[in-house]
């Protein structure tokens, strides 16, 4: 059954090892959701430590949110590759997306904010 000693047993300890073209795949897109989990936490800190000229209110909001969604997309990362490697493994359909919606939403609302931010 299982082939690889890795880590985490979770995923590592049931199936088969499958092709590695797709946990390769499946890694790139965990490296994707890092970066942009990354890339969100810097958004709302750069936002609050540069003081970006947004009314003030808005602009610890919008930087709280930023922050807020880079941390749920570092974490939806690492369960997306979880579940998907898992499913890879156990030749079981791939898990459908959790959260992107929700990032993207956030985002949008975050944008929106800024932009009536400057304007106020």
């Amino acid at each position: 059954m299982a082939d690889s000693p890795g880590f985490p047993r979770r995923v590592y300890g049931v199936g088969d090892a499958p092709d590695a073209r797709f946990s390769l795949a499946n890694e790139r897109t965990y490296l994707a959701w890092t970066r942009t989990a990354l890339a969100l936490f810097a958004a709302g800190v750069g936002l609050e430590a540069l003081d970006a000229p947004v009314h003030p209110t808005i602009r610890l909001v919008v930087a709280v949110l930023f922050s807020a969604l880079g941390i749920v997309a570092g974490i939806a990362g690492l369960v997306g590759w979880l579940r998907a490697e898992r499913a890879l493994r156990l030749g079981t359909p791939l898990p459908g997306p959790r959260v992107g919606m929700l990032i993207t939403v956030g985002v949008v609302v975050g944008m929106v904010l800024v932009v009536v931010g400057m304007l106020v």
